[in-house]
């Protein structure tokens, strides 16, 4: 199917939101990365999103160039081509861009968007996410509102973070922010309806934290409080009303038991991030493949080694298929197996 539209894109949010399961949202770096999405996507038959970070961008801009909106858009153009040749809707999502790189990352895009919508194109992005959440609260807000106004102009919907995500993402360092910080109030994400609207002026996307890390710790080193989210809504539904509910998305889920992910997701979570644990999967059968085939890798000893184990495609094709893998357990996990618009 073609990229989803933004109608495509709304729709499957909804009903992520009313039957109750969520869509992994996997950080993308290449073609490689894009094509082990797809195919896990597809195997899944799952509906998903594809996305790309400021660093994400940068790398796929090139050595010389580390220009993040033109890598993001090259990546965005390549999912175009190939995604339609999938059996599921996917819709491209740009992640974490701080408030000092939105000049640099989303406002680029947000042009090359306006530009394909005078052509009567889709936009290229049908989701941006702002990450300012390192400003006061109010900061936040204001730009999160100036950006809503530009987003929804152009149909594409913004994501918005309240609260601090901890660990570690692309040039972000949060391992030492003060724990208050990592968890979200129900206050605060009643003030995110009050000042951008309950959707009446776009839709958007909200990352409340409850304890999040970006990385990946061993079970019981990440303290998640998910009842906050449940309290946050609440608070939310008495103020504007049940059609307010924020619809919620899960940052630094990696470690994560099933049990807590599922308690998310009934609180109104319709999109995780899965980034670190793909990481893994794709690289780990990289190096199963260079230790195996080391002489023909690395021709020792002088020797030749082997065309056939150094050529790319052949370890690639492996990191491709343990990435896939690690899709579709994520789509099992967070229940949008099976669960495509078709």
């Amino acid at each position: 199917m073609p990229i989803a539209t933004p109608e495509t894109y709304r729709a499957m949010l909804r009903r992520a939101r009313e039957e109750s399961f969520a869509f992994p949202a996997i950080n993308v770096t290449s073609s490689s990365t894009i094509l082990a999405a797809l195919e896990g996507f597809s195997a899944a038959s799952s509906d998903g999103i594809l996305q790309v970070s400021f660093g994400g961008g940068e790398f796929a801009s090139g050595q010389s160039n580390k220009d993040m909106a033109l890598g993001a858009e090259a990546l965005a153009e390549y999912a175009n081509v190939v995604a339609p040749r999938y059996p599921v809707n996917i819709a491209l999502h740009t992640d974490h861009c701080p408030a000092d790189r939105v000049d640099g990352f989303i406002r680029p895009l947000l042009e090359v968007s306006r530009r394909r919508r005078e052509r009567g194109e889709m936009p290229l992005f049908q989701s941006h996410m702002l990450d300012a959440s390192n400003l006061p609260m109010a900061e936040n807000l204001a730009l999160a509102t100036e950006l809503l106004g530009a987003c929804s102009e152009l149909d594409i919907i913004l994501e918005l973070e309240i609260g601090i995500v901890g660990g570690v993402e692309d040039a972000t360092d949060n391992t030492d922010v003060d724990r208050s910080k990592l968890y979200t109030s129900p206050d605060d994400m009643a003030r995110v309806s009050e000042t951008l609207g309950t959707f009446d002026r776009g839709l958007y996307l909200l990352a409340a934290v409850f304890g999040n890390v970006h990385g990946v710790y061993k079970p019981g080193a990440v303290r998640l409080d998910p009842k906050i989210l449940r309290d946050g809504q609440e608070e939310v539904e008495k103020r504007f009303g049940r059609g307010a509910r924020h619809y919620l998305v899960f940052h630094g889920g990696s470690g994560t038991s099933v049990e807590e992910i599922h308690e998310t997701i009934g609180y109104g979570v319709v999109k995780m991030n899965i980034d670190t644990d793909c990481q893994y999967a794709y690289t780990r059968p990289i190096v199963d493949h260079v230790m195996v085939n080391y002489a023909g890798v690395l021709k020792v000893d002088g020797e030749v080694g082997d065309k056939k184990a150094y050529d790319p495609r052949s370890y690639l094709r492996k990191a491709e298929t343990g990435m896939t893998a690690r899709v579709v357990e994520a789509c099992e996990t967070l229940k949008s197996s099976g669960m495509t618009l078709g």
